[in-house]
């Protein structure tokens, strides 16, 4: 695509959503100041309920229909992976208590016909919405398409959004293979996808394209698909039992390619680079919006799709659902990921709305949990430019503590905190929800963690009912703040978290600004103490402080402020009801430990006598991402400012790509689409509190040549035999082909093959015929080229030659007081040797080899050394930390790369060195 019409494409895309908001005001040069964007949902309190969790309005639709055998009807309500009873009916009797905690959208995990029982996974019954065989009715399990519109409308009645949790990823499985079920990857290197008259190709080519070749189940795929008898036909929408629209290439290990193309533990994976795919997902999703008014979507497992499907996928829904009256509809993708410039990607290349905020959740919880250091939190949040463009920033981000993956907040807390007894988890909890609701964002509450649920850690432990339950594992939690306990309901209104939660939902409502207002730092200690910030009205030019303390001690601190001698009445917390800023414009406040104060200011902020001077520093790739021009705005004065960018390419006009509000100004501008070496000019226009504008002087670069990175093998990786070589690309892009070469010690580099095939570049070495002695250096190197001239070439990847295949693995754990009885280690996986994996079992875990120098040493059988040993340390069926089960969660290591390994109680790390013990 030529230049000028790419970024013609991005204006009017940009126009067509209508959400930037009209110019403020000229600036110099013609260019206008705007206002930082506020999308129409900026100001949403969520409520993420998963359904059969909730409460049981109908126990008439429990078995689904399906008779009383659980293994056919999914319905047992003592095993937390079965179907517990909850229902949409026991939702919309409970609006009530909903709306009480301040919600206004109400969030659903997936409600669409599911596959009741899957035997192959434990077994476990698909109560949870994500193994959907019908995507045009609500699970019969959780009631009828009638019991959804009538919740949707009782919602709307009351002023509250419905959101559904939607999937375009996979289906249920269904599908098996000729060769067996559930099979190892096979990348499209080894084996490319074949028309169906056997020609090779490269489906990425066609990706966005909108034709595609045919396809034949025979010859197409690395695996045949096949359907068993009487599944032929079991999907809905018709054309999803059509198996060549499918990637059929085995089971992912969500790494590199595989995490595009591989099935979910053998979950259905679809071909969403087909156009037939797309047409499909986008019409069985409109439906939804123009038959139940479905105000938005939160997209499960966004980063295993193509980029070329959130381009056209997006778009549409939102122009459908706008012409269908839903003006503030809403979607958000699960990017499991605490990399901004990845999770920023979808927002700004793929033009979706918004992300699920995992690296908020991350950085809350090392903030208010782990104690972690306030200038942590500051560090964070000047990230958030990340997000900035000319449609989206990061003030539309849903953000949350916890959810039914990971694990609750609740659990968080006592993980973090072992012993430190109810009275600190609770204010630790609190502090979490603080943060979480007057910082930038929407904040999303997690069913259950109003009513203080913990659990043993993420998925099934996380996923409580909130009527009474009869599971053992959920019996045995201790909930926070009260002395109930999952044998009863716990719908209690009264609970301190449901009234801490309920009372900032009110605040904010109160007080706008602190929803959505600018978020700007301001004061932060080094370690564990104040983090201080405000939140800007800036139609009323209000400042707000907000200071939150992660310490057990009271902190004082001096936060800057826009105005001297300003006064500043409390609206949160405990302290004094009024304070008055010194001359300095510094606001001092002391906040108690693990609390939160709020002061808003009772004046305006001095508005400005002048425009501010604005200049542009030089242009340059973000180092994160290549794909991503880092521009940054000096702006003179410290007031007020909001900071608009432009860019211009070739003879083309300028073009908003982003304004931000908040010190430092800058913007990630995505130049993925644009050819390496073409020349970009940015200008950037201030605007201060008092309407006076300034546009800086031309700043000029060029665009980068993209990146190459050796993914694997690892740096310093012990290998043997067959090696897979891959690297990545950024940006990347489907016309690139790289080259991979290798050195042996210092020898000269050979060539090993190159790949063509995107989104990851893999080839295989091997290495057997070499006679290559245990610790020779082998190296490494990725050559990139593409069409028209450009040449990269990657850093050098060296591992070392391994020696004989490791037999036993060692693990030495440490125990202060020797007390080791009991303690023992459930092991999976493909590394440990089978004859020793049948016998053990959760409520068996293996015993300690022998008890030596004070640590319990395991003797592991290793099957093979270049798989990970997953393992847990436990007392039998042992599931509560620290009493009965090790932090750390699912933890693993490589006996190829480190035989032996260390674990000390109460430490989640994983040493490959001997670690102090005292």
């Amino acid at each position: 695509m030529r230049i000028r019409s790419a970024l013609a494409m991005l204006l009017s895309t940009v126009l067509v959503g209508g959400s930037l908001t009209s110019p403020a005001r000229a600036g110099g040069n013609g260019l206008p100041a705007r206002h930082s964007l506020r999308a129409p949902v900026t100001d949403e309190n969520f409520y993420f309920v998963m359904a059969d969790r909730f409460d049981n309005g109908d126990t008439g639709n429990d078995t689904g229909g399906l008779g009383d055998d659980p293994l056919v009807s999914g319905f047992d309500p003592t095993r937390p992976g079965f179907y517990n009873g909850g229902d949409l009916a026991g939702l919309r009797r409970r609006l009530d208590y909903i709306e009480g905690l301040g919600t206004t959208s109400i969030w659903l995990t997936p409600s669409f016909k599911n596959k009741a029982v899957q035997l192959e996974d434990g077994p476990s019954a698909g109560y949870h919405g994500y193994w959907i065989t019908d995507f045009t009715r609500i699970d019969p399990h959780l009631g009828t398409n009638e019991d959804l519109r009538a919740l949707v409308d009782a919602a709307h009645a009351r002023g509250m959004k419905v959101y559904f949790d939607i999937i375009t990823n996979h289906t249920a499985d269904v599908i098996g293979y000729q060769q067996g079920a559930r099979r190892p990857y096979v990348s499209k290197d080894v084996s490319p996808y074949r028309t169906a008259t056997g020609r090779p190709f490269d489906d990425r080519d066609y990706a966005g394209t909108g034709t595609f070749p045919a396809l034949d189940p025979a010859v197409s795929f690395p695996y045949r698909p096949v359907l068993e008898p009487g599944e032929e036909n079991v999907k809905v929408p018709a054309w999803l039992n059509d198996v060549t629209l499918y990637h059929n290439r085995g089971d992912t290990t969500f790494s590199g390619e595989n995490s595009y193309y591989g099935d979910f533990f053998g979950l259905d994976d679809l071909f969403t680079e087909n156009p037939r795919v797309v047409r499909g997902m986008i019409d069985v999703y409109r439906t939804w919006i123009r038959d139940f008014g479905i105000d938005g979507f939160r997209i499960d497992t966004m980063r295993h799709v193509d980029d070329k499907f959130w381009q056209r996928f997006g778009p549409e829904v939102l122009t459908f659902a706008r012409a269908h009256g839903k003006r503030e509809f809403f979607m958000f993708g699960e990017v499991y990921d605490t990399s901004r410039p990845f999770g920023s990607h979808f927002t700004t290349t793929d033009r979706m709305q918004a992300v699920l905020d995992f690296p908020f959740q991350d950085a809350a919880r090392t903030f208010a949990s782990r104690g972690g250091p306030a200038s942590g939190l500051a560090r964070f949040f000047e990230g958030d430019d990340w997000y900035t463009d000319a449609d989206s920033n990061v003030y539309q981000l849903p953000t949350f503590l916890g959810n039914h993956d990971m694990g609750r907040i609740g659990t968080f807390v006592v993980t973090d905190n072992p012993g430190a007894g109810d009275a600190e988890w609770l204010a630790r909890d609190r502090l979490a929800h603080e943060l979480l609701y007057l910082s930038r964002g929407n904040p999303v509450v997690y069913y259950g963690d109003e009513q203080g649920f913990t659990g043993a850690g993420g998925g099934q432990d996380s996923r409580q009912s909130m009527f009474a339950s009869r599971v053992p594992e959920y019996l045995k939690d201790d909930l926070l703040g009260t002395d109930a306990t999952h044998a009863q309901d716990n719908f209690a209104s009264t609970h301190p978290l449901y009234r801490t939660i309920s009372g900032l939902a009110a605040l904010t409502r109160e007080h706008p600004a602190l929803r959505d207002g600018a978020h700007q730092n301001r004061y932060a200690d080094d370690q564990a103490g104040v983090y201080a910030f405000s939140r800007i009205d800036r139609a009323r030019q209000r400042e707000y402080v907000v200071a939150v303390n992660n310490s057990e001690q009271p902190h004082t601190a001096a936060v800057p402020t826009y105005a001297a001698g300003q006064a500043f009445q409390q609206v949160y917390g405990t302290g004094p009801a009024q304070l008055r800023t010194a001359g300095d414009r510094r606001l001092t406040v002391t906040v108690p430990p693990l609390s939160t104060l709020v002061y808003a200011a009772a004046g305006r902020i001095p508005g400005s006598t002048a425009a501010p001077a604005v200049s542009l520093a030089a242009p340059a790739p973000a180092a994160a991402s290549p794909g991503r021009m880092e521009v940054t705005a000096q702006v003179a004065g410290d007031s007020f400012y909001e900071v608009t960018f432009y860019a211009k390419t070739g003879q083309g006009g300028w073009t908003p790509i982003g304004t931000d509000d908040t010190a430092p100004y800058r913007v990630f501008h995505d130049t993925s689409g644009l050819r390496s070496g073409q020349r970009v000019e940015y200008r950037a226009v201030a605007l201060d509190d008092a309407g006076h504008t300034a546009t800086s002087r031309t700043r000029a670069t060029r665009v980068a040549p993209p990146a190459v990175t050796i993914e694997a093998p690892a740096e310093g990786r012990q290998v043997r035999g067959t090696v897979e070589v891959r690297a990545v690309t950024d940006p990347e892009r489907a016309s690139q082909v790289v080259r991979f070469e290798r050195g042996i010690g210092d020898g000269a580099w050979t060539a090993i093959g190159q790949d063509s095939s995107s989104p990851a570049y893999t080839v295989v070495d091997d290495l057997t015929p070499l006679g290559l002695a245990a610790g020779t250096p082998i190296r490494y190197r990725a050559i990139l080229s593409e069409p028209g001239g450009t040449r990269v070439t990657s850093a050098v990847r060296t591992v070392r030659y391994a020696g004989p295949p490791v037999t036993v693995a060692t693990l030495r754990y440490h125990r202060p007081a020797g007390d080791y009885t009991g303690w023992g280690l459930h092991l999976w996986g493909e590394a440990v040797d089978p004859a020793t994996l049948a016998t053990i079992t959760w409520d068996r875990p293996m015993p300690p080899t022998r008890i030596a120098g004070g640590w319990a040493e395991f003797d592991i059988p290793i099957a093979d050394d270049t798989e990970p040993v997953n393992f847990i340390v436990h007392q039998p069926s042992g599931d509560t930390v620290p009493s009965t089960r090790e932090p750390g969660g699912d933890r693993s290591f490589t006996p190829i790369d480190d035989p032996q390994v260390w674990i000390v109680q109460g430490d989640p790390a994983v040493h490959t060195t001997p670690p102090p013990t005292t």
